[in-house]
């Protein structure tokens, strides 16, 4: 059974106006297709290139699956040859059900656009249709190709970043367990930011409990997701929360988070996924990583993404930011010192 707290954290009094317009509900699996067409209209690649420096060219990688979609955003101040430069690999949100490469870039863009970075987004298949492995096949085959091929990117392979939101900070989480385990596959990895992801199948947390018809992401909806990534089914039965999962599906399953890059983990305090991922950082700072982690006080899930201008998103949008900065740079001194 899952854990209970008998008083859930209270949402930041800036961010409840959201519920006013979209009441919190459970995604049931009927749903998913009307979702994915508010979500594709809401995130275009015109919307996200509106007043920002950025040039856009797409590729199609080669995967186990098919042709995997990547845009590749560059900075237009970045100058004409350059090789030294960062990269990021962003993965986007959605629940494995929904969303697209544009889906809440612009957070990705602002950290590309003060580190002069390039930005590599990936238009990962989804689910229930295209179930685990191949979400995480997609993502792996694209991060492959974009470290294989620095060099014509115009990037330093050793100053690659992965970043993922929610269900793209599980498999951002799962990149680099993956070029952990994989070291023939030479994908080098600077860092790994997870924002509010969506690591643990097993649910049984007291954030998750708290979550039952609460907030921007459901207990329920979670159920919908999970179901679909793990069985290619939006209903029962599932493999959700048995011994058969794998640690490249759900990375909270994973045994050992040694080795992994520095990290960033930043999650709201009020949202489902608040536990699974303070207990995530907690077991990488156990196993001698390197974590930064941020609960933001009544923060939901996203929010940062859908009130911007609320005082804690704000914070929450600096640190990240902040956090990408100082890595790069950290990165950047550390190749100097090697010429």
């Amino acid at each position: 059974m899952p854990a209970t707290s008998p008083k859930p954290p209270p949402f930041d009094p800036e961010l409840t106006p959201f519920f006013a317009a979209v009441p919190p509900a459970d995604i049931p699996p009927e749903a998913i297709p009307e979702l994915r067409r508010i979500q594709n209209e809401a995130a275009t690649l015109q919307l996200a290139l509106k007043d920002q420096p950025f040039h856009h060219h797409e590729r199609h990688v080669d995967g186990p699956h098919g042709s995997v979609p990547v845009s590749i955003f560059v900075p237009k101040s970045a100058p004409s040859g350059s090789t030294r430069r960062p990269a990021i690999f962003f993965i986007h949100s959605g629940g494995m059900i929904c969303g697209n490469r544009f889906t809440f870039v612009q957070d990705s863009l602002r950290w590309a656009a003060v580190t002069n970075a390039l930005l590599i987004t990936v238009e990962y298949r989804q689910s229930p249709e295209h179930p685990f492995p191949v979400p995480h096949d997609d993502c792996w085959a694209a991060l492959k190709w974009v470290s294989q091929n620095a060099s014509s990117l115009g990037f330093d392979p050793a100053r690659l970043l992965v970043a993922g939101q929610s269900a793209g900070g599980n498999l951002a989480a799962t990149m680099a367990l993956r070029a952990r385990d994989e070291q023939e596959s030479a994908v080098q990895l600077a860092g790994l930011l997870i924002d509010a992801g969506m690591l643990d199948d097993r649910m049984t947390t007291s954030s998750m409990a708290e979550a039952e018809m609460k907030g921007t992401w459901t207990r329920g909806s979670n159920i919908t997701a999970w179901n679909a990534y793990l069985d290619g089914s939006s209903t029962t039965p599932s493999r959700r929360g048995t011994k058969n999962v794998s640690q490249y599906a759900a990375p909270a399953r994973a045994t050992d988070l040694s080795k992994l890059p520095p990290t960033f983990v930043g999650v709201g305090s009020a949202e489902a996924f608040r536990d699974e991922n303070v207990e995530f950082a907690s077991r990488m700072y156990a196993a001698g990583g390197v974590v930064e982690l941020h609960v933001w006080p009544g923060g939901y899930h996203c929010f940062d993404q859908l009130l911007p201008n609320a005082e804690v998103s704000k914070r929450s949008l600096a640190a990240k930011t902040a956090w990408v900065e100082k890595l790069f740079a950290q990165e950047a001194a550390a190749v100097q010192a090697k010429l």
